[in-house]
């Protein structure tokens, strides 16, 4: 039996930023991943605004921008009465250094936060490793039951367990914490096509046959997403490839020349999109945020950005405690007080898009209702520039900024290689 002061389960950017942070301010964390590395393809791969400002205050912006990344200042939809697309946020007209969206590989993103707090001693991160069970004492978690690739099993005990495991976390099997569903028009498929000169860049949507596009520009190739009415995969998928790619490239006609690059249902990767959150994020000895406290849409884009703030917030919150080696209820619940106000308004704005975009458009008819609402409505955003920006300010920061704890705001002793 091992014993470590914080425990993050996942090791995705929540968890990882949540370890950089606690790290930096000398606190024992351990991570533990249960995948042996972080290449997993079709994830969030947006780095918004806010979580760009965290990289500078860190120390990190430089080697972030050597990243290979593209970057999107727009965000389009196709909601005019004749489908046309309308710009909803110009992220580039809001004010700061960081006014785009980095396209960035999350992969790339998890190992400059992973090496970077590998430079501090206190700091331990377990590959291969998969939590099992959380060590239940006396109503109080005192750690997980883990289990490695080769079949080890093990605990680790720890003064307080943050769990960052999406959207499968251990915690949500947990009855106390109430998990609660709101319900969701679509599921999303992912796929790749290659990316050609002359193609518009940046992120670019369009409508098909009831399903909804999102193509995002990485250079050589698109990450397209397809969103199909919820619970449709399978019928779809029966209806075979080359239908499916034709009604693609009808919804992208300059993609048409390529709808021949994917050739196996093999290759299209089905999202089961959900909406929903914990109503108790904590109990004692643990706490969840990200994904694992509540899934977020795709809608925007913003699951990850706000996943990331919840670890910032939860740094500035356990730091001292943890330092202290006491962590008691009224420690974590102050994270999800924080925290829970930015959820449920980013929740309440993906429900309306659902409600007013999305399902419309899925079952082919017109977004906000009617032609002349929806033309009413996408001339107001476009002539009212400040009504622009609104959306767009959201996307970029979310309802509230989090700082980080002062202790984690060094440069890192060793320079950027």
């Amino acid at each position: 039996m091992e014993r470590t002061t914080c425990c993050v389960v996942g090791g995705g950017p929540a968890g990882m930023v949540l370890a950089l942070l606690l790290a930096r301010a000398g606190v024992e964390v351990t991570v533990l991943e249960k995948h042996g590395d972080f290449l997993r393809d079709f994830r969030g791969d947006t780095v918004h605004p806010t979580t760009l400002s965290l990289l500078d205050d860190i120390g990190l912006a430089e080697r972030f921008a050597r990243l290979p990344q593209r970057r999107v200042t727009t965000v389009q939809l196709p909601i005019g009465p004749d489908r046309s697309l309308v710009t909803v946020g110009n992220i580039g007209a809001l004010h700061g250094t960081y006014n785009y969206i980095a396209m960035v590989p999350q992969w790339d993103l998890l190992d400059l936060l992973a090496d970077e707090a590998r430079r501090e001693p206190s700091f331990h991160l377990r590959m291969d490793t998969e939590a099992t069970g959380f060590l239940i004492e006396g109503g109080r978690v005192n750690g997980v039951r883990h289990r490695t690739a080769d079949g080890a099993t093990g605990e680790l005990r720890a003064t307080l367990t943050v769990a960052c495991d999406g959207r499968g976390s251990l915690a949500r099997a947990l009855p106390e914490l109430g998990l609660q569903h709101f319900p969701c028009p679509m599921d999303a498929w992912w796929f790749r096509l290659p990316r050609h000169e002359g193609d518009p860049s940046g992120l670019v949507g369009g409508l098909g046959d009831r399903f909804f596009t999102a193509l995002i520009d990485r250079g050589d190739y698109w990450q397209c997403a397809a969103l199909i009415p919820k619970g449709t995969d399978a019928e779809r998928r029966a209806e075979g490839l080359e239908r499916f790619m034709t009604r693609f490239a009808e919804a992208a006609p300059w993609l048409a020349d390529r709808s021949h690059a994917v050739t196996s249902w093999d290759e299209v990767r089905l999202l089961d999109v959900r909406l929903d959150r914990l109503r108790r994020w904590h109990r004692p000895g643990l706490l969840c945020i990200g994904d694992a406290a509540h899934a977020m849409s795709p809608v925007g884009g913003i699951g990850i950005n706000l996943a990331v703030q919840d670890a910032v917030a939860a740094a500035r919150h356990l730091v001292r405690p943890l330092r202290e080696g006491r962590v008691g209820l009224y420690d974590v619940r102050r994270v999800q007080y924080r925290r829970w106000p930015t959820t449920v308004a980013t929740q309440g704005l993906q429900r309306l898009a659902h409600a007013q975009i999305i399902e419309p458009l899925l079952a082919g008819r017109t977004a906000f209702g009617d032609p002349r609402r929806a033309k009413r409505t996408t001339e107001l955003i476009t002539e009212s520039p400040w009504l622009n920006r609104v959306p767009a300010y959201f996307i970029a920061y979310g309802a509230l900024r989090e700082r980080p704890p002062a202790e984690s705001l060094r440069r890192p002793a060793i320079p950027a290689r």
